[in-house]
């Protein structure tokens, strides 16, 4: 369970968590490395999900035997920049639990292993700016990424709070592994993974269906 009453700041994951963007990350990631002649499968992807596009995208051309180049994340974004553009990607809620805990008195961040550019275009996609949030980071802003509690630590400093007054909201079992590490309380929301796969390989403090309830966990 959460304890309610240690938390001064809510640190959010970004893909997955505000923005519903899997499909369209691992379709544009699958476009981008068919130049590379590489022929990916959605599974190809699982392991790296949360763990940013280096590890995205890189990581899936390594498994069939092509080294990666960073131009392959780069065509990527370009590619998913294109396709969300034309939809609707928020998570149902986003915006307005993200207004709600900041007008409660939290502190808030975004703290995403995507690069700058990804990061930038989820944000406008909710219908919100950098503005709505105390603290936007990114994964090239830290040097390891999500398993590595990197981020969080970085966002707790810069808050200026304890890691023991952050709680982390996260949807990939790297991100739940890496609030651990940070030694921050943590929620997760049932967008990438089921209930099942989160309890067995994450053990969140909280398992959430919908980013409302954070409403009443916080």
């Amino acid at each position: 369970m959460i304890d309610k009453s240690a938390i001064k700041a809510v640190l959010f994951d970004m893909d997955g968590v505000l923005v519903d963007s899997e499909h369209y990350m691992r379709e544009s990631a699958k476009e981008a490395l068919r130049l590379w002649n590489v022929e990916a499968v959605d599974s190809d992807f699982t392991e790296f999900i949360g763990a940013g596009e280096d590890k995205f995208v890189g990581g899936v051309a390594e498994k069939h035997g092509v080294k990666y180049v960073t131009e392959m994340k780069d065509i990527a974004y370009k590619i998913y920049g294109e396709r969300v553009s034309t939809v609707n990607i928020a998570c149902d809620g986003a915006k307005d639990i993200v207004r709600e805990l900041k007008s409660r008195g939290y502190k808030t961040a975004v703290c995403s292993s995507a690069d700058i550019v990804k990061v930038k275009i989820n944000i406008k996609s909710i219908g919100l700016t950098n503005d709505d949030f105390d603290l936007v980071l990114s994964g090239s802003m830290v040097e390891r990424k999500k398993p590595f509690p990197d981020i969080f630590l970085e966002a707790a400093k810069q808050l200026g709070v304890n890691a023991e007054s952050c709680v982390v909201i996260e949807d990939a079992i790297n991100g739940i592994q890496a609030a651990k590490a940070a030694s921050m309380q943590n929620i997760a929301v049932t967008t990438s993974f089921t209930r099942e796969e989160l309890a067995e390989k994450a053990s969140p403090n909280l398992i959430i269906d919908k980013l409302s309830e954070l409403s009443d966990a916080l």
